[in-house]
C-alpha cells in the first residue's frame, strides 16, 4: 500500500501547504486506481481542557474536508507531549468510535523521521520527544467533512504553588503575507480553552510561552490562546495559598550561573481592601496635540476616571504654554468629583507650547501620603518649548522630588524626547510606553489603567534565598495588582534547596510570602527562561546606554547577549553585515570589541525623531517581555527595522539564533572564519542521527536547505554534500566540540 501525506498532495496540486500542527491525516492511494489525487485539509481544531484537582481532561475536536476528486482514506496522527501520563483515552469519528493506539516518544520518532525524509521538510523534527496517537480514518467522499474527537486525561505536574499544564499545538500552517509577517492558513480555525471550575482557589494564570486571555465567568476561570498560536504551550495555574500564590522554576546550563523565573500570582479579582491610590493624570494639550490625538487623549482620561475606586483620590493636570489644574491638590473619587472632571476633560482644546517643567512641578510639589500608592500617568507628544528645555535638567529636577511616586510615561508620536520619558519612568519605578503615530493613545493608556486599578501589595522585595540571586529583571520589584501576575527573571549563583522569601506592604502592614525552590547545578528543563531573561536584560541595558552613555562595557554586554540569543540591536546589527567580524566562545573577538569605542549614545536633547522612538520603544518592550511570543515579536520587528535602516543583507531568526544569507547558504552569524565546520548531507542517516543527538538543532533546520550552524567550538553545515553515515566515534567527537566540552 502506497502512503503519502496531505502535505505532499497539496504540493503536487500547487495549493496552500498545511504544516504539522494538531493532528493531520496521512492519505492512502490504492495501487492501480486511476483517479484525481485526493487531498484532505483540516478546517478547524478546537481544544478544550478542564482542570479538576491535578487532573486535566482534554478534548480535541478536529474537522477534515476532502477537497479532492476521489474517496480518501488514511491514518490520523496526533502528536502528544512526551512526558504526559494518560489515564483514559477514546477516539471518535462522527458517531462511531475508532480504534487508535498510543505510541511513546521512541516509537513515534521513527514515524516523524520517515515523513521528514519523504517530504524533505524538517518541520516535524521539532516534535522530537513527543509521543503519537495513530488511528484509522474512515473513507471520506469528495467534498465531505468528517469530525474527529479525541479525549484523554493526564496528571499535571506541581511547581511551587502552581499546577503546570503543557500542550503541543505543533507547527501550525503559516504563510508569508508579503509584508514580513505570517498568517495561519485560511480556513484552518484554531481555538484553545482551559476551564478552571473554582476561581476562588486560583491565582492569575500565566504562560511564559504564549499570550493568554483570562476571564472569570460564573465562578470559573477561563483561559484562552490567540487563534494563531503554535508550538508548545506552557501554562502555570497558581493555587491560592493566602493572598499570593508563588512558584519558582529554574534552568541550569552548567558551567555558568543558572537562571530562574519567579511568579507571584494574586487573585484575578479584588479581594478585601485594596491599597488606596492617589492617581495623577497629566496630559499634554499643546498645539501639536490637535485633531485626533486630543480626542484620543480625552477618551483616555475618561477611561482612567472610570477606573477610580471609592477609596482613591485623583487630580487632573493639563499643560500647554501654561498649566491648568482641575482642582488644587487631590480630591476624593466621589461621583460628583468624577462627573466634574469629565466635564473639564471634555472641554480641553489643543493650543500653545509645551511646558513640561510646569507640569512636573505641579504633580511633584508635595510628598505622597504614606498610606497611599501615588501613581502619575504622564502623556505628551512633543519636546519642551516653555520654561526649562534641557531634558537632562528636567529629569534631574524631577528625580530630586519623585519620592514614592510611580511614574508611567506615554510618548505619542516621533517628536517626543525619549531620554526624558525613559529617565522619568526609571526614576519613578514605572514604565515608558511609546505610541506610534498611527496607534491609539486611548488603547495604550487604557491597557495600563486596567492593570493598575486594584493594588494588592506595594514595596515588594526579596529578603531571603538559599542562593545568591543576581541580574534580576525587573531590577526593583514593581507593585503587585489583583488580576496581574508579577514575573521576575534572573540568574543565580551556587546551588541548593530552600525557601525564597518575598515581603510586601498592604494597608500599612508587612506581609511575607514564600516559594520553595531547588537551584540545581545542571538542569536542561525550562529552556524558555534564558531567552526571556536576555530580552529583559538587553532592554534595560540599551535604555541605560541612552540615559548614561555608551561605555565600552555596556556596549559589549549588549553585543554578546544579542549574538548569543539572536536579539539584534543598534549595537549588534553591523555583525550581520560584516562577515569578517567573528564571535568566539559566545564573546566578540578583540577586533569587534575595539569597535565599541566607535559607538556613543546621542546627547539627551538629540534623542528625538523616528530612530530614537524606535530604539526606545524596542528597549521598553524587551524590558517588559513576559512571554516568548512577546520577545520573538520584538526581536523580529527590531531586526526588520535595522535591516531597512542600514540596508543589511537578508537575515532570519530561529530558535534564538540569527542567520545571514550568504549566496544560496544561510549562515549563523556566530560562525567564525577559524571555526571548524562538519558537513552533513540533509535527510541522510547521519542527519537524523545528529538531530537525535542534538535535538535543539531541529528549531534551526527550518531556516533553509543550505544551512551552517555555530556551536561553541565547532559548526555544522547541512546541505547536499558531506557525511552520509557516521564512522566510529565521529559523531561523538563532533558533539563534544559543538558543546564545547
Amino acid at each position: 500500500m502506497f502512503r503519502t501525506s496531505v502535505l505532499a498532495a497539496l504540493l503536487a496540486a500547487g495549493g496552500a501547504v498545511p504544516l504539522f500542527g494538531q493532528g493531520w491525516v496521512d492519505i492512502e492511494r490504492r495501487p492501480g486506481v486511476v483517479a484525481p489525487f485526493s487531498s484532505i485539509v483540516r478546517t478547524s481544531s478546537q481544544v478544550r481542557v478542564t482542570v479538576e484537582g491535578r487532573v486535566a481532561r482534554v478534548e480535541v475536536e478536529e474537522q477534515f474536508r476532502n477537497t479532492g476528486g476521489g474517496v480518501a482514506e488514511g491514518t490520523y496522527l496526533y502528536p502528544m507531549p512526551g512526558e504526559a501520563v494518560f489515564t483514559d483515552f477514546s477516539l471518535w469519528m462522527g458517531e462511531q468510535e475508532v480504534r487508535g493506539e498510543m505510541m511513546q516518544a521512541e516509537q513515534a520518532r521513527g514515524i516523524y523521521e520517515e515523513i521528514v525524509r519523504r517530504l524533505r521538510d524538517p518541520a516535524l523534527l521539532t516534535l522530537e520527544g513527543h509521543g503519537l496517537i495513530r488511528a484509522r480514518v474512515f473513507p471520506i467522499p469528495p467534498g465531505e467533512t468528517r469530525k474527529i474527537v479525541l479525549r484523554y486525561t493526564q496528571m499535571l505536574d506541581r511547581s511551587g504553588d502552581a499546577l503546570r499544564l503543557r500542550y503541543a499545538i505543533g507547527n501550525r500552517s503559516q504563510r508569508e503575507t508579503g509584508r514580513g509577517d505570517v498568517r495561519v492558513q485560511p480556513g484552518d480555525v484554531f481555538s484553545f480553552r482551559v476551564t478552571l471550575p473554582d476561581a476562588s482557589t486560583m491565582g492569575t494564570p500565566y504562560s511564559p510561552t504564549h499570550q493568554i486571555t483570562t476571564r472569570e465567568s460564573g465562578g470559573r476561570l477561563v483561559v484562552t490562546l490567540d487563534p494563531d498560536a503554535s508550538g508548545d504551550v506552557e501554562l502555570f495555574i497558581p493555587l491560592r495559598r493566602g493572598l499570593v500564590g508563588t512558584s519558582l522554576v529554574t534552568h541550569a546550563p552548567g558551567g555558568e550561573d543558572g537562571f530562574y523565573m519567579l511568579l507571584l500570582s494574586p487573585p484575578t479579582s479584588e479581594e478585601g481592601n485594596t491599597v488606596p491610590r492617589d492617581l495623577s493624570l497629566v496630559v499634554d494639550v499643546s498645539g501639536s496635540m490637535s485633531g485626533e490625538k486630543i480626542e484620543q487623549a480625552r477618551a483616555a482620561i475618561l477611561q482612567a476616571l472610570e477606573s477610580l475606586n471609592p477609596a482613591d483620590r485623583f487630580r487632573l493636570v493639563a499643560f500647554s504654554s501654561t498649566v491648568r489644574n482641575f482642582r488644587q491638590g487631590f480630591v476624593p473619587a466621589t461621583p460628583t468629583n468624577i462627573a466634574a472632571a469629565r466635564r473639564f476633560a471634555e472641554n480641553l482644546n489643543a493650543n500653545g507650547g509645551t511646558n513640561i517643567e510646569g507640569a512636573l512641578n505641579a504633580v511633584l510639589d508635595q510628598a505622597p501620603a504614606e498610606e497611599r500608592l501615588p501613581i502619575i500617568i504622564f502623556m505628551t507628544d512633543g519636546i519642551p518649548s516653555i520654561g526649562e528645555q534641557a531634558p537632562d535638567k528636567l529629569a534631574e529636577a524631577a528625580a530630586a522630588h519623585v519620592g514614592r511616586n510611580r511614574i508611567f510615561t506615554f510618548g505619542v508620536g516621533h517628536d517626543v524626547n525619549t531620554y526624558l520619558l525613559d529617565r522619568l519612568s526609571r526614576e519613578g519605578r514605572g514604565s515608558a510606553e511609546y505610541v506610534a503615530p498611527d496607534a491609539d493613545v486611548e488603547v495604550a493608556v487604557g491597557s495600563l489603567v486596567s492593570k493598575i486599578q486594584h493594588p494588592a501589595l506595594v514595596n515588594l522585595r526579596i529578603v531571603e534565598s538559599p542562593v545568591r540571586l543576581v541580574q534580576s529583571y525587573p531590577a526593583e520589584l514593581p507593585d503587585l495588582f489583583f488580576g496581574e501576575e508579577l514575573v521576575v527573571f534572573g540568574r543565580y549563583r551556587g546551588e541548593g534547596n530552600g525557601t525564597v522569601v518575598i515581603e510586601g506592604e498592604r494597608n500599612g502592614r508587612r506581609e511575607r510570602f514564600t516559594a520553595r525552590a531547588a537551584f540545581p547545578e545542571t538542569d536542561d528543563a525550562n529552556d524558555f527562561i534564558p531567552k526571556l531573561w536576555a530580552s529583559r536584560r538587553i532592554g534595560e541595558l540599551t535604555r541605560q546606554i541612552r540615559i548614561e552613555g555608551a561605555s565600552q562595557d555596556l556596549v559589549s554586554q549588549v553585543r554578546d547577549l544579542g549574538l548569543r540569543y539572536g536579539i539584534l540591536t543598534e549595537y549588534t546589527s553591523y555583525l550581520v553585515q560584516e562577515p569578517g567580524v567573528s564571535v568566539r566562545g559566545g564573546r566578540t573577538d578583540e577586533a569587534a570589541r575595539s569597535r565599541s569605542n566607535g559607538f556613543s549614545s546621542p546627547a539627551p536633547e538629540a534623542q528625538v525623531g523616528t530612530n530614537a522612538f524606535q530604539s526606545a520603544d524596542a528597549s521598553s518592550k524587551m524590558a517588559a517581555a513576559g512571554t516568548l511570543a512577546d520577545a520573538e515579536r520584538v526581536a523580529n520587528n527590531r531586526m526588520n527595522e535595522l535591516s531597512r535602516r542600514e540596508g543589511s543583507t537578508p537575515t532570519r531568526r530561529a530558535g534564538g539564533k540569527v542567520f545571514r544569507q550568504d549566496g544560496a547558504r544561510w549562515k549563523d552569524v556566530l560562525v567564525s572564519d577559524s571555526m571548524p565546520v562538519t558537513e552533513v548531507v540533509a535527510y541522510s542517516d547521519a542527519y537524523f542521527a545528529l538531530v537525535r543527538a542534538l535535538p535543539e538543532l531541529s528549531q534551526y533546520l527550518t531556516v533553509g536547505d543550505d544551512l551552517t550552524i555555530a556551536g561553541k567550538r565547532a559548526g555544522i553545515h547541512i546541505g547536499t554534500t558531506g557525511t552520509r553515515t557516521w564512522s566510529a566515534g565521529q559523531l561523538e567527537r563532533l558533539l563534544r566540540a559543538y558543546r564545547g566540552q
